[in-house]
């Protein structure tokens, strides 16, 4: 087999989409469940696994993660926390990879965010750190590196990743490292994607789409895909979902070396 597929999802840690009140939304895990068996995919690539607790508590074992595992035995899975934080807003936080094939080498690198104030709540804080993660894997006799990263919403500061790269280039710095056949998933929150896709570009990795919107609140492209050379993009789709307030993006993928 040397085509695969990936999904990348926001997960929101399982809060459903409503249109009317979507931060008050119930929690409803089984259509995340849904999503993620509806697409097959052999790697899936998740963020915001579970809810941020009070005082930036950290449940162990982690609860979404943990009944994902069970949703789907016949997947391997790696899920880490970002560095536990007390300043941590009740979002979402946590990275989860799940693939078909055995997940080997797993590695975490914590993404330090630049003490930019903000308002919150009628406080004045500043935001918590960031996370990438990877696995490697082997499908059909290739190896593939996959990595899953979440980085800051800047917009959100009224800032910007331009302004302040040093989580890109943190990230960059290390999928460039990989052997072979690799490929990054999440939700990067880069409003004005094309510096992002001209960055990456230039370390030899590209998007599988970078036209339709992944965000439900605002039209922004902020989930992506980026593979490299060694990797051939088949097909992609944006899934609307009613399971959070990111949608569904899949990428159809064949080793290069396939051919």
């Amino acid at each position: 087999m040397s085509k695969f597929r990936v999904i990348q999802f926001n997960m929101q840690f399982g809060r459903i989409w409503r249109e009317t009140d979507p931060d008050h939304a119930p929690i409803e895990l089984e259509q995340t469940i849904a999503e993620i068996r509806k697409r097959d995919a052999d790697v899936v690539l998740l963020q915001e696994v579970e809810q941020a607790q009070p005082g930036g508590a950290q449940v162990d074992p982690p609860p979404n993660y943990t009944r994902l595992r069970a949703e789907f035995p016949g997947y391997d899975g790696y899920f880490h926390y970002p560095k536990a934080d007390p300043r941590e807003l009740p979002f979402g936080v946590g990275l989860a990879i799940l693939s078909r094939t055995p997940l080997r080498e797993q590695r975490h690198w914590d993404l330090p965010s630049p003490p930019i104030e903000f308002e919150f709540q009628g406080n004045t804080l500043t935001p918590t750190d960031r996370l990438l993660m990877g696995a490697a894997t082997t499908i059909g006799g290739h190896e593939l590196f996959v990595f899953n990263t979440h980085l800051l919403a800047f917009f959100m500061l009224n800032s910007s990743s331009e302004m302040h790269e040093a989580q890109r280039r943190l990230v960059l710095e290390q999928i460039v490292k990989a052997r072979g056949a690799a490929l990054i998933g999440g939700d990067f929150n880069v409003r004005k994607h094309e510096s992002l896709v001209q960055q990456f570009a230039r370390a030899g990795f590209r998007p599988v789409q970078t036209q339709e919107y992944t965000w439900r609140r605002r039209p922004y492209v902020l989930d992506h895909i980026f593979y490299n050379s060694e990797l051939r993009a088949l097909d992609h789709a944006v899934h609307p979902t009613p399971a959070s307030d990111h949608h569904v993006l899949v990428g159809e993928f064949e080793f290069a070396a396939a051919r």
